[in-house]
């Protein structure tokens, strides 16, 4: 610029060795108030925290909100808005603001300069992550736990890398409010029901919206309800409508599909890559694993792994995670593949760290504490499957409730969604009574009685909300397909908005 625009300077020596470039935050921001239009030609998302000087950040900060309401920016309209700022005052009252455009140098390299002050502000972040690792590794207390230190370093870091840092804590309400907005935009483009990501369900879309980011949801069920049927179902239908959306030139944060990220602790990659074909071969995993198949089976095989080669689609079957481990690798997956669904199977096969070890309690509330902490701060949601006590089994009504959760406590508190899978055909099969002989009038009516009812139940399922921070609880009809392990859409859903008791 024609004349340097100096600042007040700061009295901490500290402060004044931080990376910085003042002047081309000047720069920038005199061609901004020139050419308004330049705002459009910046894909990086500049925030007012970015800019070293205060008065800079907030100059750019009512750019923006004029600009939002479709003003004319210029120093003119700008102003008003200033005439009482002390630091403002001191450099000559809003005639400053003048003194911005004086010189259009700016204009030429707006793009180069707006890069720049984003680097810097990174660099800032970094000089402050490594100073209190620096001050932490220093403290040789008792109480200090070296893997947490690095645990939360990483999660540091990801936030510099992410252009999060220390800034992105704190959203004011326009910010807030217009990523509302979005969502509310996206479910009326998608028909009025689907604001996340979608399950691939319609009955559960309906009911809850779909998968909401930063949302906890804890899928849980006693074994053979098919929870892990489900969720898979729920990543692949997740991840296939991310490549559909794409195929159809629909723009990826449009997009009610994602990538997803599968950490099963329980099962291996391939025993999850055979569910997932048999669930799109239409060949039982039973037939996969046995290699009872035809050869027109095969082929038919073949076709689906090559539909799927492309599906988005991250399997980690790591045994014995602990939840920072995992935390830590989700973090990696977003940064290389950018994930929007984590899918963890499951809670309880999770390791929190040592000290909690020694109590189980407090090691499932640190475990369910982390995936609700994972949600919030890779902005998606997080699906945990979940174990429920035996006291289902002594009930003569075999459906969950919030009290059955293991641990109950510190995983209903932390979840945003809690659903239970249940199948009263799994409990009626079990309780089949003897075909009665020919003379035996009683037993032949008893299992007649049983038949009917088996014929009701059967290849049926309810998805019970039991708890949703953001609509009502209810349950959901689905048909489930046990050879194939799929779960799909019932064609008469009668009371998919019962209420939950």
């Amino acid at each position: 610029m024609a004349e340097p625009i100096r600042l007040a300077a700061s009295n901490d020596g500290e402060e004044q060795r931080l990376p910085r470039n003042v002047e081309a935050e000047a720069a920038f921001l005199g061609a901004l108030l020139i050419d308004n239009r330049i705002l459009e030609d910046v894909s990086i998302k500049l925030r007012p925290e970015h800019f070293f000087e205060p008065l800079h950040g907030r100059i750019f900060d009512q750019i923006l909100r004029l600009i939002d309401r479709n003003m004319l920016v210029t120093p003119v309209t700008l102003k008003p808005l200033f005439e009482s700022d002390e630091a403002m005052k001191e450099l000559g009252g809003p005639g400053y603001l003048v003194k911005l455009t004086a010189d259009g140098s700016g204009l030429i390299g707006a793009r180069d300069f707006a890069q720049q002050i984003y680097d810097l502000a990174l660099l800032r972040e970094l000089v402050s992550v490594g100073r209190g690792l620096v001050e932490g590794a220093l403290d040789t207390s008792d109480i200090v736990d070296p893997k947490a230190q690095i645990e939360q370093a990483e999660a540091q870091l990801y936030k510099v890398a992410e252009g999060e840092g220390d800034t992105g804590s704190m959203k004011s309400f326009l910010a807030a409010s217009t990523e509302a907005i979005k969502n509310v935009e996206k479910a009326l483009n998608s028909g009025g029901h689907l604001s996340g990501v979608t399950t691939g369900l319609d009955s559960i879309n309906s009911k809850c919206g779909g998968l909401h980011n930063s949302d906890l949801i804890i899928l849980a069920g006693r074994p053979g309800m098919g929870k892990t049927s489900l969720a898979t179902n729920i990543a692949f239908n997740a991840a296939q409508r991310w490549i559909r959306d794409r195929e159809d030139g629909i723009p990826e944060e449009k997009s009610v599909g994602a990538k997803t990220a599968f950490f099963s602790l329980e099962m291996s990659a391939d025993q999850l890559a055979t569910r997932i074909l048999a669930e799109q071969s239409g060949i039982s995993s039973e037939a996969l694993r046995m290699g009872k198949i035809s050869r027109d089976d095969f082929r038919e095989l073949s076709r689906a792994s090559r539909e799927l080669q492309e599906l988005p689609l991250y399997i980690d079957d790591t045994p014995a995670l602990t939840i920072a481990a995992m935390r830590t690798r989700a973090r990696r997956l977003q940064r290389k593949h950018g994930i929007g669904l984590i899918v963890v199977d499951y809670l309880q096969l999770l390791q929190g760290s040592s000290r909690s070890s020694d109590n189980r309690v407090n090691e499932i509330s640190e475990i369910s504490r982390g995936l609700k902490t994972l949600a919030k701060e890779l902005q998606v949601p997080v699906i945990a499957l979940s174990q429920l006590s035996r006291a289902v089994e002594q009930r003569e009504d075999k459906r969950p409730q919030l009290s059955d959760l293991r641990e109950s406590g510190s995983i209903e508190q932390d979840a945003d969604m809690v659903w239970f899978v249940f199948r009263e055909d799994y409990y009626v099969a079990a309780r089949e009574p003897k075909h009665g002989s020919d003379g035996d009038v009683k037993a032949t009516e008893e299992y007649e009685k049983w038949r009917q009812e088996m014929e009701r139940v059967f290849g049926t399922a309810e998805l019970i909300v039991a708890k949703q921070r953001h609509g009502s609880t209810g349950k959901v009809r689905m048909k489930f397909e046990a050879k194939i392990t799929r779960f799909s859409d019932l064609a008469d859903d009668s009371y998919a908005d019962q209420g939950y008791e």
